[in-house]
């Protein structure tokens, strides 16, 4: 059986289950496959907090208990490496580097394993970008360049290239790809008997600032989502969403609930992948409103959550980033620019809503399945 290793930051955001199925799609995924998974993380010491967000030592810290209970759960036992400054947890350093040099590619998403004896242990070094603009642009104004060191340039901007979209190449040759979901995990959920909510994830403002590049400033989900604030009054729908945002952004919840907006604790609603995954089920659909820079860049960018809401059979109302143009919208995913255009995507939802649900399952089945997103990726890095 043929080996590959994922790199990602699974360890760094505890609490975050909608984080950490990004993750997991790839690693159960490539599982499915019939690959031989090893997962490897990086969690530095100062990164370490209890469960109230205070310092704590690594033994004593809620990063590890959680990253743990989910290779546990996940069954991959005996197949991570988590990397915490001159620590290891799981397998030890030497074993991390024997995997990588046995190894088909390491996998590095956004680049977030940059140890230079590691990489160097890999026999191929795959950059996998799955927040497309940023990096390549922090690296087009000489603010860091993440690339490096790499052999391969994978992103999950599918229209990176095209006259269209203004995500520089910063000299490299992307290979596209669209983000998988393992529909084993995601099966399709009974309608909720009251109608139910439309419902959102999202961190609002995230970890990253706005980008001006070239003459335009690229922004953040706050930037777009203010547009969208008066959408629960003009549908005539129930909208709810698990915000996180900060105690400086107190005028935009005003502006928010306001305008009838329920928001809940993020903790509470998507805190582990299963509270996550129990979360989007109960919805009726999801409203995704992107970051600015997905946006305006044009990039095809679609979000990894709104893939499992398809995949739930809960109908996705999307902001429109450039997906439309590669994914069929209409019936189970509806995009738009305008939040009357918004409104009016979610009254076509209810007015019929057995069949938008239904034609979010097939969406998720055609265009997202992780064996077959995943098994054409393996083919275009030529690993298979």
């Amino acid at each position: 059986m043929s080996s590959i290793v994922i790199a990602g930051s699974l360890a760094q955001k505890p609490g975050r289950g909608g984080h950490s199925w990004v993750f997991l799609q790839y690693l159960l995924g490539f599982r499915k496959l019939g690959w031989d998974v090893v997962f490897l993380d990086r969690l530095e010491p100062d990164m370490c907090v209890d469960d109230a967000g205070a310092p704590a030592r690594v033994e004593d810290s809620a990063n590890l208990r959680y990253f743990l209970e989910i290779m546990r759960r996940f069954g991959f036992e005996g197949r991570y490496g988590l990397l915490c400054g001159s620590r290891t947890f799981g397998l030890s350093r030497l074993e991390i580097v024997e995997r990588l040099a046995a190894s088909a590619a390491l996998v590095n998403i956004m680049g977030f394993i940059n140890d230079p004896e590691v990489l160097a242990a890999a026999p191929r070094r795959i950059f996998l970008d799955i927040d497309p603009g940023f990096g390549q642009m922090w690296q087009a104004l000489g603010l860091h360049d993440a690339f490096s060191g790499h052999d391969s340039f994978v992103t999950i901007a599918e229209a990176i290239g095209r006259p269209t979209c203004s995500i520089p190449l910063c000299g490299r040759t992307w290979i596209t790809t669209r983000q998988p979901i393992v529909l084993d995990e995601w099966t399709v959920a009974d309608a909720p008997a009251d109608g139910g909510v439309f419902t959102s994830i999202a961190s609002w403002r995230g970890a990253y600032g706005p980008i001006s590049y070239r003459g335009t400033t690229y922004g953040l989900r706050a930037h777009e989502f203010r547009k969208f604030a008066r959408l629960p009054d003009l549908a005539a729908r129930r909208f709810e969403v698990a915000l996180d945002i900060s105690n400086a952004d107190a005028k935009d919840v005003e502006l928010l609930c306001g305008n009838g907006w329920s928001i809940v604790e993020p903790m509470a609603a998507a805190g582990d992948p299963w509270r996550y995954r129990d979360y989007i089920r109960r919805s009726a659909a999801e409203l995704m409103i992107a970051k600015g820079m997905y946006v305006h860049t044009h990039s095809g960018w679609f979000s990894d959550r709104s893939i499992c809401y398809l995949a739930s059979g809960r109908p996705v109302l999307a902001q429109d980033t450039g997906f439309s143009e590669t994914v069929p919208t209409g019936e189970g995913l509806l995009a738009f620019e305008t939040v009357e255009q918004a409104a009016d995507a979610a009254r076509a939802v209810a007015r019929d809503y057995p069949r938008h649900a239904s034609a979010a399952r097939r969406l998720a089945e055609t265009y997202f399945d992780s064996s077959n997103v995943l098994g054409t990726l393996t083919r275009k890095l030529n690993l298979c």
